[in-house]
């Protein structure tokens, strides 16, 4: 089973500070990087890493050669990505000394997707294969209808959230990623399970996956609702966590595995990400994570 990600290319401005930017303040950081970034490319290089067969559909601009290179090193075939005049997506990320993030997006070359370039891509997919989104691109909606019509299934990460999330045809999704924040915003819950509940009520195909931070994880799906508990780490960057766990989850749940295993794969995916610093680059293997 292949994967196909329309996913965002980002180049990610990470400064490490005390605490973060406030209103009005002007303070020195403690450190600036530069690394491959945008949920696209994270996730795309989890599954990769985690052993999947996954294609990364973009455009990209002159000055992200080195986006490219990063997902084709690690085993993510490139040949759908299209260059572009315009600037690449890039991110202004805060990290704060408690290993927490902020960040900023400039979209970039991640709205330049076409219907025309996003039928040729889905052409080449059969029923069964998987569609991966995530809100950093334009066309999410119509990608969702394209791709169920052709009978692919999806995965859709909702972030960052915004109020079209709630207009998508989210009853095409098969798994729906969202972390506690954006559940709260689609559902109008606070509660981790009445999240839940309200999003299988509205939603009743929906498999979804609530990420929960230290809190662990909860599912919701065919299979009932259970929750996962987090692995216990000292965090040194959180930046690629949730997308470690799209793209780990989703390689397990492909193979075959049940919901409560791919959600443990996952978690200690994510787990071992956040100990290491920067986005893509902090992403472990499979072999790292169930050796």
């Amino acid at each position: 089973m292949k994967v196909v990600n329309f996913g965002s290319l980002n180049i990610d401005y990470t400064y490490r500070v005390e605490k973060f930017i406030q209103p009005g303040e002007t303070k020195a950081v403690k450190g600036l990087t530069v690394n491959c970034g945008g949920k696209g490319l994270n996730q795309s290089v989890a599954l990769a890493r985690a052993g999947a067969q996954v294609f990364h559909a973009a455009f990209i601009g002159p000055e992200g050669s080195f986006l490219v290179d990063k997902l084709r090193e690690s085993g993510v075939d490139v040949d759908f990505i299209r260059p572009a005049e315009a600037n690449c997506g890039h991110a202004i990320i805060q990290v704060n000394d408690a290993g927490q993030n902020c960040i900023l997006i400039y979209p970039g070359t991640n709205t330049m997707l076409t219907m025309e370039y996003v039928e040729e891509i889905l052409s080449q997919f059969a029923p069964g294969d998987l569609v991966l989104l995530q809100n950093e691109t334009n066309l999410v909606a119509e990608i969702m209808e394209a791709a169920a019509r052709r009978g692919l299934q999806v995965a859709f990460n909702a972030a960052p959230m915004d109020d079209k999330v709630a207009g998508y045809p989210l009853e095409k999704v098969k798994w729906l990623f969202v972390n506690e924040t954006e559940g709260a915003a689609l559902s109008r819950e606070t509660e981790y399970e009445a999240i839940a509940a309200a999003l299988r009520r509205r939603y009743p195909q929906v498999n979804l996956v609530l990420t929960l931070g230290g809190d662990g994880c909860l599912y919701a799906g065919e299979e009932g609702s259970f929750r996962v508990p987090a692995n216990m780490v000292k965090a040194v960057d959180t930046t690629a966590a949730g997308d470690t766990f799209t793209g780990f989850f989703l390689r397990a749940a492909l193979e075959g595995s049940s919901p409560e295993e791919a959600m443990t794969i996952a978690n200690k995916a994510s787990a071992i990400a956040v100990t290491r610093p920067g986005a893509a680059d902090s992403i472990p293997t499979w072999a790292e994570v169930t050796g």
